[in-house]
């Protein structure tokens, strides 16, 4: 299973790192992230109500990837078209009042479609769980694409990636060999408290090394930030990815489910694999706000 992981991983990260590349040299318009995020939202909406289609629960996969595509979409607001006066601010504002009105959407087609008490309230409450849990965090993790510049999108944006990922890794590799300790058995029994040790080992030192590195690379005029505020940055990352695995292991357990789909052996569905970066999004959003991580000026700011 270790040798399957790796290899899946070889493939899958030069591959996103592909898309990285390629929409990087498209402009600040990010229109193959945008895909991206819509191909994942989807996939991710059909695992989640796939999931949660029990008890009395039937939510509507068509009408709640509708919803979710549209938040996704609301997020490229002003990049794609490029209006004049959208800054970060704006485009969040334009994202909550569209999460706004699929939830009024939402609310509507329960009502419509109403015949019998039963599982109308279930029915809705998951198709908002879905629209919200998946649409507005991606729309709001994509716009790590802009906090530091259009030029610096794919640096702070591969600064998540990297640091929630290597906590996953972390975390994996020193529960694997030296977990002893369950962490919280009754949610998830394999994740041990050695493991959340290897999170925030991992997730610190991914990050450290992904700004160190990889900030000169996007342009040698850049100073790194302090190799502090780098390390704190992953950590907090790595706690928020870890309760982000912890949260979506409670919607599994919840449905009696190992794995919220079957898609790749080892890893699971698309919640499974995203779970950690979806949950830390808006955290590293609001790092990039308030920390010294963009040392530079770019004139895109």
């Amino acid at each position: 299973m270790l040798g399957w992981r790796v290899g899946v991983s070889v493939v899958l990260v030069p591959a996103l790192v592909g898309v990285f590349m390629l929409d990087h040299r498209t402009g600040q318009a990010a229109p193959y992230l945008l895909i991206l995020s819509l191909a994942i939202g989807v996939r991710a909406v059909w695992e989640l109500c796939s999931l949660l289609d029990v008890r009395a629960s039937r939510p509507s996969f068509a009408m709640t990837a509708a919803c979710t595509g549209v938040v996704i979409l609301s997020g490229w607001t002003g990049h794609l078209f490029n209006l004049p006066g959208f800054d970060d601010v704006r485009t969040l504002e334009v994202v909550a009042m569209v999460t706004a009105f699929a939830i009024l959407a939402l609310f509507l087609r329960s009502a419509a479609i109403f015949h019998e008490p039963g599982h109308s309230i279930d029915t809705l409450g998951s198709e908002l769980l879905a629209t919200i849990y998946i649409g507005l965090l991606l729309a709001v993790t994509a716009q790590m694409r802009w906090v530091a510049g259009a030029q610096a999108g794919y640096l702070a944006l591969g600064s998540l990636v990297i640091a929630t990922k290597c906590g996953d890794i972390g975390a994996y590799f020193l529960g694997r060999f030296f977990g002893k300790r369950k962490l919280i058995p009754r949610l998830s029994p394999g994740k041990t408290r050695m493991g959340a040790v290897g999170a925030f080992l991992g997730s610190g030192l991914g990050a450290w090394a992904w700004l160190t590195f990889a900030t000169p690379q996007f342009d040698p005029s850049w100073t790194p930030p302090a190799w502090y505020w780098s390390v704190s940055y992953g950590v907090i990352l790595g706690l928020v990815g870890l309760i982000g695995d912890l949260c979506e292991s409670l919607l599994k357990r919840d449905c009696d489910k190992k794995d919220s789909a079957s898609l790749l052996p080892g890893f699971g569905g698309i919640l499974d694999l995203i779970d950690s970066v979806l949950y830390a999004g808006p955290v590293a959003y609001l790092l990039w706000r308030i920390m010294p991580l963009a040392t530079w000026t770019t004139s895109n700011n």
